[in-house]
């Protein structure tokens, strides 16, 4: 069964429409250059709206280690997903700390591919950039042996044939539930339904 994260939500009216549809996780953004971009007070307000059986994820782009642990302590985060420069030093860094970590890699060709198998990253995430809201050639996963959370350009048309023809552990989107930059409780549905469906 494909899990769900609905991913760079910043109002309440979001957090509403996410505790209706139940996705597993969704996501925060702390990175300053992201229009998805929203601060820790703000996070911490949603966060305590947010229902109890859907995970809060951090999502970093070469943070420090000490912001991303005050986020997790202050329980505004429960995972850390890095998009950034980030090692696996930094990784088990993270983990020594409790938190459990999802490292994203760019797929341009197969080596990265190879390098995400091989993370220390308690979860991988293949997508097609930084936010950038494109696909990439899914070809390169078909040989996948670990689970991993797949993004980049993924909408209400496209999700039903990546669920099906990859069965990713789970799907990430962004973008592809925005209207005029912002999130469309009618998009957020018909995504969430999609997948599901495909589970039943």
């Amino acid at each position: 069964m494909t899990l769900v994260k609905l991913c760079g939500l910043t109002r309440e009216k979001d957090i509403i429409a996410a505790n209706e549809l139940k996705p597993d996780y969704i996501g925060f953004v702390f990175f300053e250059k992201s229009k998805r971009n929203i601060s820790k007070e703000d996070a911490a307000i949603l966060k305590k709206k947010l229902d109890k059986s859907i995970k809060a994820v951090g999502v970093f782009v070469d943070a420090t280690i000490t912001f991303i642990s005050d986020l997790y302590n202050e329980g505004i985060i429960d995972y850390a997903q890095l998009h950034g420069h980030e090692d696996d030093d930094y990784i088990r860094a993270l983990q020594d700390k409790g938190i459990s970590v999802i490292k994203a890699f760019k797929v341009t060709d197969e080596s990265g591919v190879f390098e995400a198998e091989n993370s220390k990253a308690d979860m991988i995430m293949f997508d097609a950039g930084a936010g950038c809201g494109e696909t990439f050639d899914w070809g390169f996963l078909q040989k996948v042996k670990r689970p991993y959370f797949l993004a980049g350009g993924l909408d209400t048309e496209n999700v039903t044939e990546a669920v099906k023809n990859l069965k990713p552990y789970a799907v990430d989107v962004s973008s592809g539930i925005e209207t005029d930059g912002k999130k469309d409780p009618d998009k957020m549905e018909l995504f969430v339904s999609r997948v599901r469906t495909i589970n039943m």
